[in-house]
């Protein structure tokens, strides 16, 4: 089984152990740019034409509400 084979695996078994950067790189290869937060702010926004924007803290533990978010967008992706 390849990384990327694992690292979905891990989101759509809704893993509790998600990193942000894992996140990161999920909704980045679908096509979703993140734009840092300012101003102190721990929050990254992703976002997609077409597509509602998707905000992430990057405080870990990742909860499970942004992986659920996340899987919802890998499964749609993928029909």
């Amino acid at each position: 089984m390849s990384k990327w084979e694992k690292l979905l695996n891990k989101i759509t078994t809704l893993s509790k152990n998600v990193r942000f950067e894992e996140l990161r790189k999920i909704l980045e290869s679908y096509g979703y740019e993140g734009k840092k937060p300012g101003s102190g702010s721990s929050h990254w926004t992703f976002r997609k034409s077409g597509k509602p924007p998707i905000t992430i803290p990057k405080n870990e533990p990742i909860k499970l509400m942004y992986v659920r978010l996340v899987k919802d967008i890998v499964e749609s992706e993928e029909e």
